[in-house]
């Protein structure tokens, strides 16, 4: 019976080779030609975390993908140590592969205090009761993709995922870059508030880019048309999180040109509480002439 939770906390659970270097691994997928990028994010904050004090979680991290990850080789985590301070604590990793940078990232972590609070309200979209699963949405067009493609297309995966405003994937027409998607851990897991951090990263990484897609009538399956790759990400964690219950995503992209596309997002538990803000400016070049 597959697990793909149980291989994701497996994926996150990375080797320690010295005292601030680590190792990663990658799954072991034949149809990935690179690395997924929330990936690399989710395994360069688990090094970070386990470098830091227990009392302190990570609030603030920015990142730069530099090079696409080969996915048949480990990848190589170093941390450095910034800073340690009284309240704050800082790391810089640097994720390495065949001798080169692939990836980049600073994080911020804080130790717990009071302050004023404020937050923006959760939009006001229908619950994830009802709505269809991503994996079920896939199901039903399967038949029209190639052979090759239906089993890797149509698996279980770690991340449930549930679209408010979901689009035609074969047949996708122009619409509004504000969406909304219900996402969660795909089972309940018993893992530390930084774990939970570690996968709210890996998962924020997903559908965030497809944001400056929406109003061309595109999807990631128009890939003779388009080429594309996240290019940075940052995020701002705004407290403890319970990653294995429904959280909203709220999704929107101010700005697309020059084969760029700026994307932001804002995270939001079922109660309501904003638990986390993210940026992401992505590659999105055109492989065909505009018509």
């Amino acid at each position: 019976m597959t697990d793909p939770v149980g291989d994701l906390l497996n994926l996150l659970d990375i080797e320690r080779l010295e005292l601030d270097l680590f190792r990663g691994q990658s799954p072991d997928e034949r149809a990935s030609q690179r690395v997924f990028g929330g990936q690399v994010i989710a395994q360069s904050l688990v090094a970070a975390y386990r470098t830091v004090p227990e009392d302190r979680l990570c609030h603030s991290l920015h990142a730069y993908f530099i090079r696409p990850g080969d996915p048949k080789v480990p990848i190589i985590y170093q941390v450095d140590h910034a800073r340690d301070g009284g309240s704050f604590t800082t790391r810089r990793v640097v994720a390495i592969q065949h001798g080169k940078q692939i990836f980049n990232m600073a994080a911020s972590f804080q130790t717990d205090e009071d302050s004023w609070e404020h937050q923006h309200d959760m939009p006001d979209v229908p619950g994830p009761e009802g709505l269809k699963s991503l994996r079920e949405r896939r199901v039903e067009i399967a038949d029209a993709l190639p052979e090759a493609m239906r089993d890797e297309f149509t698996r279980e995966r770690d991340i449930e995922i549930r679209e408010v405003e979901p689009l035609d994937l074969l047949r996708p027409e122009p619409s509004s870059d504000r969406h909304h998607v219900w996402f969660r851990v795909s089972r309940p897991v018993d893992v530390s508030p930084a774990l939970h951090h570690c996968l709210l990263a890996y998962a924020s990484d997903m559908n965030l880019l497809s944001s400056c897609y929406r109003p061309h009538g595109i999807t990631w399956l128009h890939h003779k048309k388009l080429m594309s790759a996240s290019l940075d990400h940052a995020m701002w964690l705004h407290g403890p999180i319970q990653f294995d219950e429904w959280h909203l995503y709220s999704m929107d992209s101010p700005f697309a040109g020059k084969g760029r596309g700026f994307n932001r997002g804002q995270i939001f538990n079922q109660s309501g509480q904003l638990v986390a803000s993210v940026a992401q400016e992505g590659l999105v070049r055109r492989l065909q002439p505009k018509p």
